[in-house]
């Protein structure tokens, strides 16, 4: 008898477990670089800890992951707020991140993604400098960087301020000139240095550059002690990561919309930051970052 309620409850269990799998893996893709590669890594050791199967899907451009999801060759992602916005729904309206969230979130829910909920962070382009001169000119803000730049054109005209960007930011419709008109920034042609958009980072770090943009998640802005200025304007679009699952496939996985929910409340911008630092930095695997911080939090 003994012996057959441990069956009963071997069966039991393996029952509930393969309620949990969908009917195929979860096919779940992510984007080319060092911040998707860990949100990947995560993803996967953590939905398997939970009883998922899962099969990843590495370095697929937003485009294609976009498309594949939407003739559901994909099942889940974690998506942009402001990629969705601004690429796939050709909005450039300024928005707040509250917004920007409602409103892809509203727009695909036609199209069966749904939107869980947003990570604290914001992986948006944002201007840099090296943390002890903006400490010790008191720079704090973009408009702060600005005033700055108009003192030197009127008391030191020889000593032009230089701004690094990335080629594409400097000639984006969204980019450098609508940037300017809205902190009535004036800039010489000598001052933007185009370049790379890795090359930034260590042009700010080693002073080639006064400021240069950078993406304010970045590993290279805490490996490098760069200091984000506060974009008190509010131009950058909001960039929240967020996991993006397709309403099926939530459906036929039940605890899944739990699972990646708990996963997201526990990014933040210092949490990715150091995380992306780690590897980029320190050289570090994703999947050892990534299992080190899931510990870390009690969820391995």
């Amino acid at each position: 008898m003994k012996g057959l309620c441990k069956l009963a409850a071997v069966v039991v269990t393996a029952t509930l477990l393969a309620g949990q799998a969908y009917a195929a893996p979860l096919v779940f893709a992510t984007k080319g670089f060092t911040e998707q590669h860990i949100l990947s890594a995560m993803t996967v050791q953590y939905l398997r800890k939970k009883g998922f199967e899962v099969e990843p899907r590495t370095n697929i451009a937003a485009v294609i992951s976009r498309n594949a999801m939407v003739n559901k060759q994909i099942d889940m992602t974690w998506e942009y707020t402001g990629t969705s916005l601004i690429i796939y729904n050709k909005i450039n309206k300024r928005m707040s991140p509250e917004e920007s969230y409602e409103t892809v979130k509203r727009l695909d829910a036609k199209l069966g993604l749904v939107w869980l909920k947003p990570a604290d962070m914001n992986n948006t382009y944002a201007f840099a400098m090296q943390r002890k001169r903006a400490e010790a000119e008191n720079i704090r803000t973009v408009s702060d960087m600005v005033a700055r730049i108009e003192h030197i054109r009127k008391t030191d005209p020889d000593n032009n301020w230089r701004l690094g960007l990335d080629l594409e930011f400097s000639g984006r419709s969204d980019g450098m000139k609508p940037l300017r008109k809205a902190y009535n920034m004036e800039l010489d042609r000598p001052q933007i240095r185009q370049m790379d958009p890795g090359l930034v980072y260590n042009a700010t770090r080693d002073g080639f550059v006064d400021a240069g943009l950078v993406y304010s998640t970045d590993g290279r802005v805490k490996g490098f002690d760069l200091k984000v200025l506060e974009d008190d304007k509010g131009f950058f679009p909001s960039y929240a990561v967020t996991p993006v699952v397709r309403k099926e496939a939530l459906e036929a996985n039940p605890g899944l919309e739990e699972a990646m929910n708990t996963l997201s409340a526990q990014l933040d911008n210092d949490a990715i930051t150091t995380l992306n630092a780690k590897v980029d930095i320190d050289h570090q695997s994703p999947q050892q970052v990534a299992r080190d911080f899931l510990r870390e939090k009690g969820l391995l």
